[in-house]
């Protein structure tokens, strides 16, 4: 590991000890009352997801898929969904040995436990990279991406608590606009997936 990469995750864990003092305060009985608390730490998460390998790998598949069709995304989808179960996986494990994908796991490890999965899209809502197997390949008809992404660069969202399917823990999303430093320009989205279970500990 290079000095910028532990500089890099030296933040990231900073951040984490953070949310874990957040967990450990009490929370006002309501049903978002995780959203604060995750808020709270959208600056230092964003920061540290809009890594510069991050930020490249997003651009490059944005160039690769810019004549993408919206038939197109639906075939790829499908085939992710049918992947997803099958031995054989043409399209999902390339994209789970991308550098960024395995950069993301080191990440959620690191997390012990507070993170469940991490994942980047393109400008069309499709997986970059990833730190666990997601359930679709296209997230550009969800919430995490059309109020994230489709709202311009600074914008945030935090989901509800629910059991994620492809993770199997009870998880709410933060999810954030990805941001070209250079040119302020919208170039894709980041979903990161807290445990709810960790936060109630």
């Amino acid at each position: 590991m290079n000095r910028h990469a532990g500089i890099r995750r030296a933040t990231f864990l900073a951040s984490l000890a953070s949310l874990a003092t957040l967990a450990a305060m009490p929370l006002p009985a309501a049903a978002n009352e995780h959203v604060a608390a995750i808020e709270q730490l959208a600056p230092r998460l964003r920061a540290m997801l809009s890594m510069p390998a991050v930020l490249a790998a997003t651009q490059a598949q944005n160039a690769r898929h810019a004549s993408l069709t919206q038939a197109d995304i639906d075939r790829l989808d499908k085939q992710w969904r049918a992947e997803v179960s099958a031995t054989t996986r043409p399209l999902i494990d390339p994209v789970l040995a991308h550098p960024v994908s395995v950069a993301l796991k080191a990440l959620q490890t690191d997390s012990k436990g507070l993170i469940t999965e991490i994942f980047v899209m393109d400008n069309k809502g499709l997986n970059v990279g990833q730190s666990e197997v997601t359930s679709d390949y296209w997230q550009g008809d969800e919430a995490k991406f059309q109020k994230t992404f489709g709202k311009g660069p600074s914008a945030i969202f935090v989901d509800k608590v629910e059991l994620d399917e492809s993770t199997q823990e009870f998880q709410a999303q933060f999810s954030f606009t990805l941001v070209d430093p250079a040119t302020q320009a919208s170039i894709g989205a980041v979903t990161v997936g807290i445990s709810i279970e960790r936060l109630a500990e």
